[in-house]
């Protein structure tokens, strides 16, 4: 019953006036995340102004608590993920350019369970990959949302160039909705190119 409880309110959750979207049509795109990547999107999302970091964008099919694309581009040395909340109480860990490409889930993990307060962050599965035309990781992660107690499912992939970080990630209700969109995200990292 819950899980049918959950996905009924799912259902109605959209996004809200207060994240504000764009439309991407399917197409060529450039200019994501402040110019860092450019992609050919291969169905309808919406780019939402809504950010929780000045190297991010957002990208969602259904709404943010629904599907969302997460795009981090060009994280320099010494800066974090996302926008510190308290930096001096609970700092976000940083990203440092010497970091070995298995060091950024860690980096990754380490950060939502900062940046979200979600005690538990779990990293499966990761490979190396060639991503963006570039040698990168790709690895699998999971948590439940602690707001809406949604068990959520992710997928990221990641490269380091010229000292600066450049990620996509994927995440979801592991309860239907991963699985049905998980598809337009993997053809939508596979397009994915790097500002040069």
């Amino acid at each position: 019953m819950r899980k049918i409880a959950i996905a009924g309110w799912l259902l109605f959750a959209t996004v809200t006036p207060a994240s504000a979207h764009k439309l991407i049509e399917p197409g060529p795109v450039i200019g994501i995340a402040k110019g860092s990547f450019s992609a050919t999107a291969t169905s309808t999302w919406n780019r939402l102004q809504q950010k929780e970091g000045k190297f991010q964008e957002i990208w969602t099919i259904d709404g943010d608590h629904l599907n969302r694309v997460i795009f981090l581009g060009g994280v320099p040395d010494g800066e974090p993920l996302l926008t510190e909340r308290d930096k001096k109480r609970d700092p976000l860990p940083k990203f440092a350019a010497q970091m070995l490409l298995p060091d950024i889930p860690v980096l990754f993990e380490r950060t939502y369970r900062s940046y979200y307060g979600t005690p538990v962050v779990e990293v499966g599965a990761m490979e190396p990959v060639t991503f963006a035309g570039e040698q990168g990781i790709r690895f699998e992660y999971g948590y439940t949302d602690t707001q809406d107690e949604v068990e959520r499912r992710g997928e990221a992939f990641a490269v380091v160039r010229n000292k600066q970080l450049f990620m996509i990630a994927f995440e979801a209700p592991k309860l239907y909705y991963f699985e049905r969109d998980v598809g337009s995200f993997h053809a939508l990292a596979r397009s994915v190119k790097l500002a040069r």
